[in-house]
């Protein structure tokens, strides 16, 4: 080991010890050259390659966002414009229900004003018959009593019935006309 530290500080002196040998420069040259070469012609057009695929995706994929987005601003729109026509048209509907309501509610009234009137006028017409039966009951019942009060007082039988029928009517007739006559002064 001493004979080659003492051959090789023999030959260094000849040598610039910061510089390799022109040996190791000229293999380590081609050989950087080989690897320029190869990176040159095989690597680098894979690599360029394989970044334009890449970037040409990322376009790609930006360009489907953008109309993702704009189908979607699209939908929304319609969306929007579609709850709007809802919205009128349920404001609409609203409106014809409650216009209906007030339809249903003033015929209910006319229906019931009409039959209260046709009641009413029923139940005239019914008090009106009730009234005339009583007055014909009356009349008779009356006329009954009076023939039997004047042949109490006359102390005879007043038995000819058309001619106590006709006093008893001429009677009653000149107690209406009298009742009338008073009911005519008072107004």
């Amino acid at each position: 080991m001493l004979h080659a530290v003492l051959r090789a500080a023999t030959e260094g002196e000849n040598q610039n010890p910061v510089l390799p040998a022109t040996y190791d420069i000229v293999w380590s040259a081609v050989c950087f050259a080989i690897i320029l070469v190869f990176f040159w012609l095989y690597a680098l057009p894979r690599m360029q390659k394989l970044l334009d695929e890449r970037a040409e995706a990322i376009e790609g994929n930006i360009a489907k966002a953008d109309e993702a987005q704009r189908k979607a601003e699209a939908a929304l729109e319609e969306y929007t414009a579609q709850l709007a026509d809802a919205r009128a048209e349920a404001g609409k509907i609203r409106e014809t229900a409650r216009e209906d309501g007030k339809k249903i509610v003033s015929e209910a009234k006319e229906q019931a004003s009409t039959e209260a009137a046709r009641i009413n006028a029923s139940a005239q017409a019914q008090i009106e018959a009730e009234r005339q039966s009583a007055l014909v009951s009356l009349r008779s019942e009356v006329g009954t009593i009076a023939i039997d009060l004047a042949s109490g007082v006359v102390g005879e039988s007043l038995s000819d019935d058309a001619k106590a029928k006709a006093v008893v009517d001429r009677f009653l007739a000149d107690l209406e006309a009298s009742e009338q006559a008073a009911a005519g002064g008072k107004k």
